[in-house]
C-alpha cells in the first residue's frame, strides 16, 4: 500500500545540527548600525509623496526603509559631543 509522506507540523524541529545553525543565511548587518537595536518611527506624508518615495527607492534598487535610513544617517550624523 502506499504510505503517507510524512509531514513536518509547525512546531517540528529539524532532525540534523544543520537544519538548526544557519548563520550563513543571516542577512548582513548594516556597518554604521553599531547596537543592531531599531526604534520605530511614524511619520505622516501626503498620498503623492509617499507614491514619490517608493518610485525613487524602486528605481534606486532600495527598499524604502534603507533609503530612508540613509538619507536620515546623512543629514543627522552622529555627533561624538552628545550623549542620548
Amino acid at each position: 500500500m502506499n504510505e503517507r509522506p510524512a509531514k513536518r507540523g509547525f512546531t517540528a524541529r529539524p532532525g540534523d545540527a544543520e537544519g538548526w545553525i544557519r548563520s550563513a543565511d543571516a542577512p548582513a548587518r548594516r556597518p554604521n548600525d553599531a547596537s543592531g537595536f531599531t526604534a520605530r518611527l511614524t511619520i505622516d506624508v501626503t498620498p503623492a509623496l509617499r507614491g514619490r518615495i517608493k518610485v525613487a527607492a524602486f528605481r534606486r534598487g532600495v527598499t524604502v526603509a534603507d533609503m530612508l535610513r540613509d538619507l536620515l544617517a546623512r543629514e543627522f550624523p552622529d555627533d561624538p559631543g552628545e550623549t542620548s
